[in-house]
């Protein structure tokens, strides 16, 4: 690989972990469009750019998913019974997600990403937070919850906070223990989801790039994913330090720009 294109993953690896150490969002919303562009740049075949691009960004976040899990353990935040009530169906909605992303087109996928960043970029923008209205719902409430989480992750390629945040707050869950608990429902969405697109990667008839695992393009992982480990620490500690409410709105303006810039790069390649 030459030598620029270890530096430009190194620098998204960078860029991931720091905003989501510091804002507790990033993944797919900054990867997924970057890669997509990188992987087209290198001359990937172009139907399978945003495929590879969401398999490699859900690798990548095994990572970020585990050093974020590990933090709100310490500081008790994580409410592991719902973790375990939703988990079963987060497994299958992201698996079975997973293999219908590659049932679909680029164009699809891209327009699908495109929608749903916009969403997360507007919730941003406005500072929309659900207010507390039911409790808990039972295991059947929370499966459900569960398997649509699991598949909207898989499709653009999150940890699924975007979703399980707001969920929990409007199930009158305090705000550290929803985040604490999306930190530990994130990694199984990211194994699950790396799980899914490797299988459906394994038995397409695709010709995949030397060094795919399945979708996954395991340099840009691997290179992402050991620089945004020391960078979330960063951003984590610098969120008391910076006006975090004014890089929310850059952030959300970034996240529609980049969705914009990859449909623009399905469109025309």
């Amino acid at each position: 690989m030459a030598i620029e294109w270890v530096i430009a993953y190194l620098l998204l690896g960078a860029a991931v972990g720091f905003f989501a150490g510091l804002l507790g969002v990033g993944g797919g919303g900054i990867m997924v469009p970057v890669l997509t562009a990188l992987f087209l740049a290198q001359h990937f075949p172009a139907e399978l750019a945003v495929h590879m691009a969401l398999a490699t960004s859900m690798a990548a976040i095994i990572v970020t998913s585990f050093s974020s899990m590990r933090s709100h353990q310490r500081h008790g935040a994580i409410l592991w019974p719902v973790v375990w009530k939703l988990t079963p169906a987060i497994l299958i909605g992201t698996v079975a997600a997973a293999y219908l992303a590659t049932a679909l087109s680029s164009l699809a996928l891209a327009v699908f990403f495109c929608c749903f960043m916009s969403y997360v970029a507007l919730q941003m923008l406005l500072n929309i937070k659900p207010k507390a209205s039911r409790q808990l719902p039972g295991v059947v409430g929370l499966s459900s919850t569960g398997l649509v989480i699991g598949a909207v992750s898989a499709l653009v390629a999150i940890g699924g906070g975007s979703l399980t945040v707001p969920f929990l707050t409007w199930c009158n869950v305090k705000i550290q223990h929803a985040i604490g608990t999306s930190a530990a429902v994130g990694l199984p969405i990211a194994i699950s989801g790396t799980l899914g697109y490797f299988l459906a990667g394994v038995s397409t008839d695709a010709v995949l790039p030397q060094y795919s695992l399945g979708y996954v393009y395991l340099p840009a992982m691997l290179l992402i994913a050991s620089v945004s480990y020391f960078t979330a620490p960063v951003g984590a500690a610098l969120a008391h330090r910076l006006p975090v409410a004014t890089l929310k709105k850059v952030f959300a303006a970034l996240l529609i720009a980049l969705s914009a810039k990859m449909l623009h790069s399905v469109l025309t390649s």
